[in-house]
């Protein structure tokens, strides 16, 4: 017999999903029978080599561009959305973002404000602007950071530190309680998942041995992690059975600072 889908016959968004995080994310919920909307900002290219894997394994991908770090970004993205979801949309992974180390004083407004602009205003603009196509059932999950609830790397003026990337990841968590309690009786679920150190292409930290140490002594289970052990989790959250949960945040860091 063949596996059930869970997802069958849904719609998903997931936002940052030319590589990474995203991209894992994308192929899981389409292994699960999603529709997926691969949402880039530059990455036309991997975007498009996205839908046509997904397309070749039989699935169903559009490709949707939009730069979230601008004011009008969000609601150019919702239009696309709207025109390809018509009146329903299941499923929306905010992972869209952009990260930044730096010692303190070397830090710039512009820094900041590009940060908190992708990070943090996108996110709650573009739940602004779908909010007329979520509906009982929908549920939304926004990939925060580790870094939002524990200081990562070694503290002090002269080291680099993802402190303000981390504020922003945890601004995004507030605003998942407060979606979760706003949104809970029109039956929308919304939930965090909050990773770790994880192999991708934005993760320096990854890329040299010292930092691949450091890593695997903060955690309990001794391997780097990889984007599917993320993905899989919000394949989860998407599905049936998390049916109640909601206003979670979930550490997805293989028991990191325990």
């Amino acid at each position: 017999m063949p596996e059930p889908m869970p997802l069958q016959g849904k719609i998903a968004l997931v936002t940052g999903a030319s590589r990474g995080i995203g991209r894992a994310t994308a192929v899981a919920l389409s292994e699960a029978g999603a529709h997926v909307l691969i949402h880039y900002g530059r990455s036309a290219r991997e975007a498009e080599s996205l839908v046509a894997e997904i397309k070749a394994k039989g699935g169903r991908a559009d490709a949707v561009s939009a730069d979230l770090a601008t004011p009008d970004g969000p609601a150019s993205l919702a239009q696309q959305v709207r025109s390809l979801a018509s009146d329903r949309l299941d499923v929306l992974v905010l992972n869209a973002g952009v990260s930044k180390a730096a010692r303190i004083p070397d830090y710039t407004a512009e820094d900041l404000d590009l940060l908190f602009a992708t990070n943090v205003r996108g996110p709650f603009l573009l739940v602004q602007q779908l909010l007329p196509i979520l509906g009982d059932g929908s549920n939304v999950t926004v990939i925060t950071s580790i870094g939002a609830r524990s200081v990562v790397g070694q503290p002090g003026v002269d080291n680099p530190s993802i402190l303000a990337y981390a504020s922003t990841k945890g601004a995004l968590e507030t605003l998942v309680r407060n979606w979760a309690a706003i949104l809970g009786p029109g039956g929308i679920r919304v939930n965090a998942v909050a990773p770790g150190v994880i192999d991708t292409d934005m993760s320096n930290f990854t890329k040299t041995e010292a930092g691949r140490e450091i890593a695997l002594g903060m955690q309990a289970l001794k391997r780097i992690g990889k984007p599917e052990d993320v993905a899989d989790v919000v394949a989860f959250l998407a599905s049936d059975g998390a049916r109640w949960i909601t206003g979670a945040s979930i550490p997805v860091d293989g028991g990191t600072k325990l």
